[in-house]
Formats: C-alpha cells, structure tokens, sequence
C-alpha cells in the first residue's frame, strides 16, 4: 500500500511532559526522604522532587531514581553499573536494551536538571506529520513499526536507524525494535501523528525532503 507522508513539524526537546505521574512524584519524594509530600500542591511536585534528589550524592540519587523505575526489570548490579555510567555519558542513547532507553532518557533528565548538569543532557524528538493513503485507499491504524517502514523512504542514508536497522526497515520482515525505537505515537484521526523519539536516532537533519512517498507490506505471518 502507498502513501504520502508530509513531515509538518520537526522540535527537539530535552523533556517528555506528563513522563512522571504524581504517583510517580509521590513514591520518589518519600524515597528522597520529603515528609508530607501528600500536602503538597500537584503543581509544586516536580519543582520540590528537584531539590529533594540534591540532598543526596549524585550516584546515589541515580540509584534511587532507576529503581524506582526498573527495579523489576534490572538487577542492583545493573543499576549501580548504570548510575556510574550516566555520570559519564548517556546511558539512554546507547543502552543495547532499546526497549529500555525510554525510561532511562526521562530518569537521566530528571537527574540532570536536579543536579544543573552533573548529568549530561539527552535529547527527544517530537515529529509531527500526516501520512495519507494514496488512491484514495481509507486510512489504517498506524503501527510503530509501519511508521518505521514509511519513514525509511525519506531518511538519509547518514540516518542511525538505516544504518542499524536497514534490514527491518526495508524489507518485509519483521521490526520488533520499533516499539522501543518510537516512544510514543499518538492520532486522533489517523491520518495526522504525533511521534516522539531519542533525538540521537530521528533529527531534523535526517529529513532531506519534508515531503515523500512510501509503501508499506504486512510481514508474513510464520506462526
């Protein structure tokens, strides 16, 4: 099936609003020791988190944020090798686990901006674009990874994602990377999206062509 993709919007931020719920903002500020942080006004929550996490060292504060996070997902050594590493570096565009850079680019934000920098800062991207069938085909639901395949079409070649995926993104195979690689991806009509991702993977610079065409083929079925 064709389509026609019309990239509207490019902006690169360096935080994803509403990532961290108050629940979220709650259990961190009992962990960072804040006493009564249920008094606290919703609005005021982030802010006081901030200056919470700075009671604590760096590393420290690292692993408390981690494993609030992916203390399921991840051992303690691999989180103490995490917290050293984020000091250093940016963990969430090189984590070999691309289902996890995600969590890890929002937790090293956080850090980031409690600490002024001690972190080194990540960026996201936040694509805005219409995708439209071509012969007046109707609209379908929009996967991760068909958004992929589409977009492949108008990537540079210098583009990360063609370098490191070229096989999934262009041939009709399957992608199961794409829901790691495509944080969130939001329409209300199915025809215009809102696409957020690692800046280190999709940039405005990736996008020779504001405008073109793609086709996409389901992956055959090999149960």
């Amino acid at each position: 099936m064709e389509y026609n993709i019309k990239i509207n919007s490019i902006k690169t931020v360096d935080e994803i609003k509403d990532y961290w719920t108050t629940e979220d903002y709650f259990q961190l500020l009992e962990k960072f020791n804040f006493p009564d942080a249920g008094s606290v006004k919703d609005e005021s929550l982030h802010e006081l988190l901030l200056m919470a996490i700075t009671d604590f060292e760096p590393k420290e504060a690292a692993i408390i944020v981690l494993t609030h996070k992916l203390g399921e997902l991840l051992s303690e050594g691999q989180i103490d090798q995490i917290s050293n590493d984020m000091l250093i570096d940016t963990v969430c565009e090189e984590y070999p686990e691309i289902e996890l850079q995600y969590t890890l680019f929002n937790c090293n934000q956080l850090l980031f901006k409690a600490f002024n920098g001690t972190f080194p800062s990540a960026n996201a991207t936040i694509i805005n674009c219409s995708i439209t069938p071509i012969d007046g085909n109707p609209a379908v639901k929009m996967t991760k990874e068909m958004l992929l395949k589409l977009f492949s079409k108008g990537l540079s070649d210098r583009n990360i994602l063609k370098r490191l995926f070229g096989a999934q993104m262009n041939e009709n195979a399957p992608f199961p990377e794409a829901e790691g690689i495509v944080w969130n991806l939001e329409s209300k009509d199915f025809i215009n999206f809102s696409v957020t991702s690692s800046a280190n993977l999709l940039k405005d610079e990736d996008f020779p062509s504001l405008e073109f065409e793609g086709s996409y083929e389901a992956a055959p079925d090999n149960d």
